[in-house]
């Protein structure tokens, strides 16, 4: 029996269809010593999310050369948001659907769909246990939130589609997960004029639906001496 899990079949976001057109969002405020107002871990089993809503962002960032370094050490990370997980729930809530299976065309017995709701949990924890293994030594993803905006303990325990969760993710990230295909561009420049001493720094990822603004407007704050630009590009 073939089983397949939500993960090895979700589509990667693909790239918007040339031309792209630049829309800046307004530029993020001086810190005030004020938090940002505002309402899975990526590699969690979860829905596919169709390509149509998924954006394609351009961070810049520019000041000293020094502080550009630093940032771009700091915000490396594995890509990862160690969501606890429940295994014997997700074994039950497998089993249920699989044995309510309506219309008649249920192909599997009871116990087959005990089996393959074991099946399932098994490879979720499988895959759970080889990433944690990456925490605190992959530094696979160059842009990663969870390092630079970390979900607090007590939200991680709750799970990633927890209502509490969900309203953390909003109010502090803007996004409901963590950006997917996150790289460094190569091709972003100075500029028409450049400070001596001062470089320019630039990613490339997806978001689903909206844009990680309130993260952006966190990471800010806590690097007043670089000046950050986030970018939306959607197809002309």
């Amino acid at each position: 029996m073939a089983v397949r899990f939500p993960w090895e079949t979700e589509p990667e976001p693909s790239a918007p269809a040339a031309p792209p057109t630049r829309q800046p969002l307004p530029p993020l405020p001086k810190p005030r010593g004020r938090r940002p107002s505002g309402a899975a871990r990526s590699d969690a089993p979860s829905t596919a999310t169709p390509a149509s809503i998924w954006r394609y962002h351009h961070l810049t960032i520019k000041g000293p050369l020094t502080d550009l370094e630093t940032f771009a050490a700091a915000a490396r990370g594995p890509g990862i948001i160690p969501w606890e997980i429940n295994g014997a729930a997700i074994e039950e809530d497998i089993f249920i659907r699989a044995v309510s299976h309506a219309g008649g065309s249920r192909s599997l017995s009871v116990a087959g769909c005990r089996i393959l709701a074991r099946q399932f949990r098994e490879r979720i924890e499988a895959r759970e246990g080889r990433a944690r293994d990456r925490l605190g030594v992959s530094l696979a993803c160059p842009f990663d939130l969870q390092v630079l905006v970390p979900i607090p303990p007590a939200i991680l325990t709750l799970g990633h589609d927890h209502p509490t969760a969900l309203a953390w993710l909003s109010r502090h990230w803007g996004i409901s997960d963590l950006p997917r295909q996150v790289r460094v561009r190569p091709d972003v420049g100075p500029g028409r004029w450049q400070k001596t001493g001062h470089g320019v720094l630039g990613y490339g990822f997806f978001t689903a639906e909206t844009s990680p603004r309130p993260a952006l407007v966190a990471i800010a704050a806590a690097w007043p001496d670089l000046r950050f630009q986030l970018l939306p590009i959607s197809a002309g």
